[in-house]
């Protein structure tokens, strides 16, 4: 089985590559627009935007079974999505809006493919809560200062220089991290699929 994950980012790579099984990379460069501002259903339609894409893209060269993992993760806090924030002060308001309170991290995954010569489909999404201990200004601009929360969905990274912050959760850590694993493998294993 030939196993495809539909995302560049360094974290989906790394928690899969854990599993010690082989897999090739292949990103869709499609448009990302989503209809809904639910953040279940924006992720969950990113990630079948992602896993389609790549579908279309690898469906003629594989001769076989084969199986596309795609993922998209936000961040949800006080009914609103946080992004990735590109700039100091965005990232700033953010991390602000967080400090003190609890906020739910939502990734999206679609696992889409062709076993025994037929295609099959399944969306998904996982969702963590995340307390996040109260933070002084000072601790905020320190941690916006790293550079850190750039291009992090939230403004932050739960398994870097953020790892502090975080009180607890309720769910699943690598979900945070954006990539549900266990759930993912139990998705998997309903096709009968073996990742050994």
């Amino acid at each position: 089985m030939n196993i495809i994950l539909a995302s560049g980012s360094p974290r989906r790579r790394e928690i899969l590559g854990n599993l010690g099984i082989k897999f090739r990379i292949v990103t869709s460069d499609k448009e990302e627009k989503i209809n809904s501002t639910v953040p279940e259903e924006v992720v969950m339609e990113l990630a079948e935007m992602k896993a389609s894409d790549v579908y279309e893209k690898v469906e003629g060269e594989e001769k076989g079974d084969f199986l596309i993992i795609g993922a998209d993760t936000v961040v949800a806090a006080e009914g609103k999505i946080l992004g990735k924030p590109g700039t100091k002060e965005n990232a700033y308001k953010m991390i602000k809006m967080l400090s003190g309170k609890e906020h739910f991290v939502h990734t999206g995954v679609c696992l889409t493919g062709r076993k025994d010569g037929k295609a099959f489909k399944t969306v998904f999404s996982e969702k963590t809560a995340v307390f996040v201990s109260e933070m002084t200004d000072d601790e905020i601009e320190a941690y916006v200062n790293t550079g850190e929360p750039m291009d992090k969905a939230g403004g932050y990274a739960i398994q870097g220089l953020f790892a502090p912050y975080v009180e607890r959760l309720e769910g699943d850590y690598y979900n945070v991290v954006g990539f549900p694993l266990s759930r993912t493998v139990r998705e998997i294993k309903k096709y009968k699929i073996n990742l050994a």
